[in-house]
């Protein structure tokens, strides 16, 4: 018979705790930058979070003047198609400075039959937005417009979507 004897208590052995690295067990003798390894570091982004946003001064996307002659270029209709000439992709940029807007924008074709009048009405609208002392109107040709340009909302109401 053998003196080896089966203790079935300890058949599943536990699993060893993590070391932990308490306050306690940093040692004093410890040179400063060593130290600092085992200290939280800040949060990058606590100052950044703390910071208030740049006050808009009304002429920059997102501001209150640019809004208002985004929505009085959306009040203008492409003659031949029931969708506002903004949201049809006719316009490519808005740009103000002190009041002066000047409209980045092109037509369906170099054909269209409203080239003379558009540029005309889309001055006399938005020079009408309070705030905005002039407006011109640069109608470019380069890139071309096409159908990829409207917005989801356009081709919705085309039935193209």
């Amino acid at each position: 018979m053998s003196d080896f004897v089966i203790d079935d208590t300890s058949a599943t052995p536990d699993k060893p705790e993590r070391p932990r690295l308490d306050a306690a067990e940093i040692r004093s003798d410890m040179r400063a930058d060593e130290r600092s390894d085992f200290e939280r570091k800040k949060d990058y982004l606590e100052g950044f979070l703390t910071q208030k946003p740049a006050e808009l001064s009304g002429e920059e996307p997102g501001g209150a003047l640019y809004e208002a002659v985004i929505d009085a270029l959306k009040d203008i209709y492409d003659p031949e198609i029931p969708v506002n000439i903004y949201d049809l992709g006719l316009v490519y940029g808005v740009e103000i400075s002190g009041g002066h807007t000047i409209v980045t924008m092109t037509l369906t074709t170099p054909n269209c039959p409203v080239a003379e009048s558009m540029p005309g009405e889309i001055e006399m609208r938005v020079a009408a937005v309070p705030g905005v002392g002039s407006a011109e109107v640069n109608l470019i040709w380069d890139p071309p417009w096409d159908p990829q340009k409207m917005s989801d909302e356009a081709k919705l109401e085309l039935g193209m979507l």
